[in-house]
């Protein structure tokens, strides 16, 4: 796909969501991903959904645990957000690779308790912000849930552009406003917002990708805080 029919895409989506009388901050009632039911006085009692960030590589081996467990970490103790991670072809496991826990100790991350698993439509569906180590990854989400568009992004891309818009909001506003700019605001070329998989490269490559998605992981999560209600500091 060119950049061109990409962009071409994204921005027909984001017209047709206009079309449809969507908003950014919907005046009444709704449901989805980071939304409880509001359907009346009766469930007031029901604490609402978390804002759900589900991160999306390859093997669930490498970039993605880093990109979870250091989002985690750069959050601190926010209250309504849950961070997750799956892989497109990654295989149920019981740990976290070796090498990958000692880049995330090094920088500060928390690898306790991690098991790789599978993308699947329901991690989609019920995610309200999906975030590809790669443009491929991104478009393998969209393919098991095609009406998550507006909220499947690259993790370079989404901060890209979220970055770029300065209204106040909620973080479900963010993602929302993201989703209007793209095809607006593109990178200077699609590889741009890939992240490399460092599979079958030495340790050193490893730990370069680490801090490159820590980098990124401090700036969506002043983001995100900004979204949250939280002025803890990171």
């Amino acid at each position: 796909m060119t950049r061109e029919t990409e962009a071409a895409e994204y921005a027909a989506a984001a017209r047709s969501t206009t079309e449809a009388g969507a908003s950014v901050a919907p005046a009444g009632p709704a449901t989805g991903p980071g939304r409880s039911s509001g359907a009346g006085p009766a469930d007031r009692s029901v604490a609402p959904a978390p804002f759900t960030v589900l991160f999306v590589c390859t093997g669930n081996a490498y970039r993605s645990p880093l990109a979870e467990r250091l989002l985690t970490a750069r959050l601190g103790p926010v209250a309504g957000v849950r961070v997750g991670s799956a892989g497109t072809e990654a295989v149920r496991g019981d740990r976290m690779d070796r090498a990958t826990r000692s880049v995330l100790t090094d920088l500060g991350g928390d690898a306790d308790g991690f098991r790789p698993r599978p993308l699947t439509a329901d991690l989609v569906a019920n995610a309200s912000l999906v975030l590809g180590l790669e443009r491929r990854h991104r478009e393998a989400a969209v393919r098991l849930v095609p009406v998550a568009l507006r909220r499947c992004f690259t993790l370079k891309e989404f901060v890209r552009l979220a970055e770029g818009e300065a209204e106040s909001g909620t973080a479900l506003d963010i993602v929302a406003r993201a989703a209007a700019r793209r095809g607006t605001v593109s990178a200077p070329r699609p590889a741009d917002d890939d992240i490399p998989d460092p599979w079958g490269e030495p340790y050193d490559v490893l730990r370069h990708c680490g801090e490159g998605i820590d980098g990124l992981a401090v700036r969506l999560a002043a983001l995100l805080r900004s979204g949250l209600g939280s002025a803890a500091p990171l």
